[in-house]
């Protein structure tokens, strides 16, 4: 077998209702849930009860009684996940985050060093455990794939070295819903044929798969579960979109729930956008009903935005006609929006008004400028005396309190 195990994936467990149990140590031990509609991330004592991401607080407590729930210290969160992921750095340049909890390292070259690639995870967790507070797992293996999956069976706070010359061994008697790319859907269609173990996919005839999953999917498994991956660190790693979500328990599908929320969310992104000069052309929105199916709606642009006022009413309309074409729902329980197609946009590109349908909403006409200029001189307040400095009216009057871009995608990672 090609190359030596120096990949590494850290892993913190539990993170947000660890750090909670950090925080207050009266919590340790105790089965909790960050959120309160909804639970955004749970304890592993929790976690032996059933509860899990995405499951409605209602449901959680008849899961298990005792749970306790707790708001969240949101500041902390990204706080205690940099000074974790930091301490890779110490070790090697080559680290690729990949998240707030988690993040790629390789460690091949610098063994004169710090030794093997086996004593840096040790070390990397007992000072994650003493100067942190917080537990990690480390998976360490010859491919990003296979260390992730050694973090995962080595959950909850452990360590799983995986030996080249058996990797495969190790590999094939592990669960299919181990391997990344894999979700809910995916394994249920695998086993519906009979396929439980990544072993098992690897048996499997390629055309079988390919029927089952598609060209693409099924050639990407079948090289994973052979474990070939030549994906090497990215340093550079870019953000495709920015999107933000809000939880919001069960709601009836009303203006005054639905604007403030998009306007929230449509402020949190495009305030991260301008900070980094960038735009997108396309906008998606998606809303969650009651009995947690979603669905999605998107539009395209001719012309890049990071106006905050622009992606507000962009997102209303598409929400607006994700409603129409449900219009038996009674509630929802969760609306996000995320912009893509990014581009850099250091300065905006002002045009002429020629009187055509929808100007308000091109980023470089007389209005589109000035909701702009509005948006770059509230950054800059917030940037001197803090978030709460300013704000939208209808946000701060009417708007439900919401978690923050932290927790995109939080409820699908159960781990």
């Amino acid at each position: 077998m090609d190359g030596e195990a120096t990949i590494l994936h850290a892993d913190l467990d539990a993170f947000y209702a660890s750090v909670e149990q950090m925080l207050n140590p009266s919590l340790k031990g105790k089965p909790i849930a960050v959120g309160g509609g909804v639970v955004l991330a749970c304890s592993y004592e929790a976690k032996k009860f059933g509860v899990r991401g995405a499951m409605t607080g209602r449901e959680a407590k008849k899961l298990c009684p005792e749970l306790i729930f707790v708001p969240g210290h949101f500041n902390e969160y990204q706080r205690l996940g940099d000074k974790a992921i930091a301490i890779l750095d110490d070790y090697t340049p080559l680290v690729e985050r990949i998240s707030i909890d988690e993040a790629f390292a390789d460690v091949a070259g610098t063994a004169h060093l710090f030794g093997p690639p086996l004593a840096i995870a040790q070390t990397v967790r007992r000072r994650v455990r003493e100067e942190v507070g917080l537990p990690i797992s480390i998976g360490v293996a010859r491919t990003k794939h296979l260390a992730k999956i050694g973090s995962q069976v080595a959950k909850p706070n452990g360590l799983c070295f995986i030996d080249p010359a058996t990797e495969l061994d190790f590999l094939h008697n592990l669960p299919v819903g181990l391997m990344w790319g894999v979700g809910p859907k995916t394994e249920a269609r695998l086993a519906a044929i009979g396929v439980t173990t990544i072993g098992q996919l690897a048996a499997t005839p390629g055309q079988s798969l390919e029927r089952l999953l598609g060209p693409a999917a099924s050639e990407k498994l079948k090289a994973l579960s052979f474990n070939r991956d030549p994906r090497s660190i990215d340093m550079d790693r870019r953000a495709r979109s920015a999107g933000a979500q809000a939880a919001l328990g069960r709601k009836l599908p009303i203006a005054s729930v639905i604007r403030p929320t998009l306007r929230m969310l449509a402020d949190r992104i495009c305030s991260r956008l301008r900070a980094k000069s960038l735009a997108g052309s396309c906008v998606t929105v998606r809303v969650r009903f009651a009995d947690m199916h979603a669905i999605t709606r998107s539009l395209t642009l001719d012309a890049p935005v990071a106006a905050t006022g622009i992606v507000t009413e962009i997102a209303e309309d598409l929400v607006t006609t994700a409603l129409n074409d449900h219009i038996g729902e009674r509630y929802i329980t969760l609306l996000a929006i995320s912009v893509s197609h990014l581009a850099y946009q250091p300065v905006l590109q002002l045009e002429l008004s020629m009187g055509l349908a929808g100007e308000a909403r091109r980023p470089g006409t007389k209005r589109g400028a000035s909701r702009w200029m509005a948006d770059k001189a509230m950054d800059k307040v917030r940037g001197r005396f803090g978030w709460e400095a300013i704000g939208y009216a209808n946000v701060v009057l009417e708007g439900t309190k919401s978690v923050p871009d932290g927790f995109r995608e939080l409820a699908e990672k159960e781990l």
